[in-house]
């Protein structure tokens, strides 16, 4: 892979980045669809279902065309949660970039480009609810492009959060993700972040079992990290 790096996004991104983001929620849409199939409740719903319309009628072609009905559906309810949370972003924190992420200080949007080319994105906004100012930094829509993954992008993109929240003063980086992404559990976990907590973000989650799952990294306050760096100084 060419050589990437990392700076702070550009309107002139905004295509590349919506295109990326588009196809990383997008990616998630089979295995969705695998994890329901595995459902003990889908289970039973595609093999009742058959099997009462087959006693019912006798008939072997209309227990298969319900089960077809059935998977269709089942394929819908797997696709519908991603693309809900898809087309709420793009209306709301994506569809301005600039606006969202760069007009207010503790705030940022960065890109990973590698050829003219943008391989990755993620963001960071200051957690509002809190009671504390630059108390919680959460991180947001991290995703590096299909055919750029295990080359470190990701971990780098989190490095420059980490940074930046640091820098700003912030005391901890919050995130969320689905428990299906299961590189990006893994990520967090080894970088240093710890689980909270799962949630659902809403019933369609509930109703495929799909719950998210809260992270949080506790970063050092100034004078901590001052006392290490004497101490490594000594």
């Amino acid at each position: 892979m060419a050589p990437y790096h990392i700076h702070k996004y550009r309107d002139s991104h905004r295509t590349q980045v919506l295109d990326l983001f588009s196809r990383a929620m997008d990616e998630y849409v089979p295995t969705t669809f695998r994890h329901v199939l595995k459902l003990p409740r889908t289970l039973v719903l595609l093999l009742g279902v058959s099997l009462a319309l087959f006693l019912v009628s006798g008939s072997w072609l209309l227990a298969l065309l319900a089960s077809f009905t059935l998977l269709t559906a089942l394929r819908f309810l797997s696709k519908y949660p991603w693309s809900k949370f898809k087309v709420t972003c793009l209306r709301t924190d994506m569809s301005d970039i600039s606006k969202s992420y760069l007009s207010e200080p503790g705030s940022c949007f960065w890109v990973a480009e590698a050829e003219g080319q943008v391989v990755g994105i993620v963001g960071v906004l200051p957690v509002q609810e809190r009671p504390l100012p630059k108390e919680q930094l959460q991180l947001f829509h991290l995703c590096v492009a299909l055919e750029c993954r295990r080359q470190g992008i990701a971990k780098a993109l989190v490095r420059t959060v980490l940074q930046f929240a640091r820098d700003q003063g912030y005391r901890q980086v919050v995130l969320s993700t689905n428990v299906l992404q299961h590189s990006a559990l893994a990520l967090y976990q080894r970088m240093g972040f710890q689980k909270t907590h799962q949630f659902f973000f809403s019933l369609s989650w509930r109703l495929i079992a799909l719950p998210s799952v809260m992270f949080v990294y506790h970063l050092p306050s100034a004078q901590a990290s001052q006392a290490l760096e004497k101490k490594g100084g000594q």
